[in-house]
């Protein structure tokens, strides 16, 4: 019986022959998305953000610091220190892309950047428009600091996702000369090697599945042993850093099986879902250091939750679910994906934010302290981060084992796979997430051995499966549904998952957020903003007892999106500030409020928001689904 594993080709993160992993990423390419949210969130970043975005680097000198090194010695070298990545996360984004749909223009333009790019990396393979010429002799003096390693790694990312999508090896090769000129420079018998930012660490891996050589797997872990990663406990510091530090420490794993770096996972994982995430998935609640708070310090309106942040609590959920194949990881993914992410993108595709909060005063300031999407910041990490996720999100829909199809996430699409004779497809079709309903067809030959995995989301209560018209047992919120060898060469299974309108309510030590609800449908969370509640202050609303919540897709609003309208009680008056509990009077007067999706809020003129609402005096958690 043949194997999926030898039908379908590996995508983003090739575990497939890692020994401690349950599930392998599929390429992009095999998967076609041509309807449905995350095809209009795809083709958005696409067909304006990416090559917008393109003409900004080069706009602000990101392309010209590499032209600079071969043969245009006039130009100035511009831009942060790190400003290198940039080039590379829009490299990788492109190459993904390319991955997913062929684009001649994209390829030309991809090959002369790459021209660009490897035509300034120096005869030892060192590569960095940053540290030449006078400062060539400060190269690796304060790692800590510099981010030559950070660099480094998306180097190394951009020319995996580029060899893997084109087959070229002309960025690959750069990447190995780099990666080989910092295995012989650092090391347990050379030079010691402090990371300030991760990201390195799980490139290197990634080098050692695509090239086969053991000596970055070592490497990977010589620099995750440098910080200790084994011992933490708690997820602390730069929310970036951290989240990118565990992708490293879970590709590791999937390779050695090393205990005390799983027991670091766990630990890690439990730390951040359990203490430190918002209810969008996003993480980082404090502007200092753009770093974890203590546990439960989630505020709202300071609310820091960089994109680049939700970013790496995504990647790194994708990772923990290959490596153990467990629900809850996927449910963070998805979480991520539809909220801490997808907030961070315009709806055009092409302007962005930095920071995500869960509250806004409606502030006029524009960039990276105001609440106002931009094309560019002075630190473009997100616009380029954004882009190369959309590119990636084909990848994340299904995943493969030797023997099953994995489905864990819900979008319309066709998988496919060939080799020879044999042909194996799966389409899907669903309206998620504003539906709840999912048909998967399969078709595939017999000699193809075939399970399939489904994933039940924890958020699902009530759900039903039927696998040709018969009902299946054992439908578990939060798990996967084996159907195992009762899927044959013409197989037909539907999901349907009731998507009633919830309230969450917080852990009572979570204090911005206690004695208050959050509006959830299906996976997403929703916000009330005021460009929709005309006349209404929305940081003065409450919930009453019974809100009343009814759900409507309208497909005239932000290009068509579910909205939920609902009572809540709005206060007016107010009196001094502080007074005595039992002589405080509110003036609370009904009103009919709509909330959208909190992905889709500040896409229109400034305006004040609210994730949150209050419960009003005389309501209870305990009354709210």
């Amino acid at each position: 019986m043949m194997k999926l594993t030898e039908l379908l080709n590996p995508g983003i993160t090739d575990t497939s022959r890692s020994p401690h992993s349950r599930m392998c990423s599929i390429s992009p390419g095999s998967v076609l998305i041509s309807s449905g949210f995350w095809h209009d969130r795809i083709a958005a970043g696409r067909t304006r953000g990416l090559l917008r975005l393109y003409d900004l680097l080069e706009e602000h000198g990101v392309v010209d610091n590499f032209r600079r090194l071969r043969g245009k010695p006039h130009l100035e070298r511009k831009g942060p220190i790190f400003t290198d990545s940039d080039l590379y996360k829009w490299m990788e984004a492109a190459a993904l892309t390319l991955w997913s749909r062929h684009d001649p223009a994209l390829v030309s333009l991809l090959d002369h950047v790459i021209e660009d790019v490897a035509g300034a990396q120096a005869p030892d393979g060192y590569l960095n428009t940053y540290f030449v010429q006078e400062r060539e002799k400060d190269r690796f003096s304060n790692l800590e600091r510099d981010h030559e390693l950070y660099c480094a790694g998306h180097l190394i990312q951009a020319a995996i996702a580029h060899f893997r999508a084109t087959g070229k090896r002309s960025l690959l090769d750069c990447a190995v000369r780099f990666a080989d000129h910092l295995v012989s420079t650092f090391g347990p018998d050379s030079r010691s090697c402090f990371c300030g930012h991760p990201e390195l660490e799980m490139a290197m891996v990634e080098l050692y599945r695509a090239v086969g050589r053991v000596e970055y797997l070592v490497f990977a872990a010589y620099l995750l042993d440098k910080i200790k990663f084994s011992s933490r406990t708690s997820m602390e510091g730069h929310a970036v850093r951290a989240g990118y530090a565990c992708c490293g420490g879970t590709d590791l794993y999937m390779e050695t099986g090393a205990g005390e770096t799983r027991w670091a996972l766990d630990r890690l994982w439990e730390d951040m879902e359990g203490l430190k995430v918002y209810v969008t998935g996003g993480i980082g609640s404090r502007y200092v250091h753009e770093a974890f708070g203590e546990p439960y310090e989630l505020p709202n309106l300071r609310a820091y939750a960089e994109t680049c942040a939700a970013i790496s609590n995504g990647m790194w959920s994708w990772r923990m679910l290959s490596a153990t194949g467990e629900c809850r990881y996927a449910d963070m993914l998805e979480t991520v994906l539809y909220n801490g992410f997808l907030s961070g993108v315009s709806l055009s595709g092409d302007r962005y934010f930095y920071m995500n909060p869960l509250e806004s005063s409606g502030s006029q300031e524009e960039g990276e302290r105001g609440h106002r999407r931009v094309e560019w910041y002075s630190c473009t990490c997100c616009p380029t981060n954004v882009q190369r996720t959309l590119a990636s999100l084909p990848g994340y829909i299904y995943g493969m084992d030797p023997k099953y199809i994995w489905v864990n996430l819900f979008q319309s699409s066709r998988l496919s796979g060939s080799t020879g004779s044999t042909a194996l497809t799966i389409e899907q079709v669903t309206r998620y997430p504003w539906e709840g309903d999912v048909d998967i067809t399969l078709d595939h030959d017999s000699s193809i051995e075939l399970g399939l995995r489904l994933r039940i989301p924890s958020w699902a209560s009530r759900c039903r499966v039927h696998l040709n018209g018969d009902e299946l047992e054992g439908v578990r919120p939060g798990r996967y549904i084996s159907m195992d060898g009762k899927v044959d060469g013409d197989s037909r299974i539907s999901a349907s998952f009731e998507m009633p309108v919830r309230f969450m309510g917080s852990h009572h030590r979570a204090r911005e957020d206690f004695g208050c609800a959050a509006i959830a449908r299906g996976p997403l969370i929703y916000c009330v903003e005021s460009v929709d509640n005309p006349g209404v202050d929305v940081q003065n609303l409450m919930l009453p007892a019974d809100p009343g919540a009814e759900f409507e897709f309208d497909p005239d609003l932000l290009g068509g999106i579910g909205v939920i309208r609902f009572d809540a009680l709005e206060m007016t008056g107010g009196g001094p500030l502080y007074q005595n509990l039992n002589e405080r009077e509110l003036d609370l007067d009904p009103r009919r409020v709509t909330a959208i999706p909190y992905y889709a809020w500040a896409n229109r003129e400034v305006s004040s928001m609210l994730v949150w609402l209050p419960i009003a005096p005389g309501g209870s958690d305990s009354q709210y689904p």
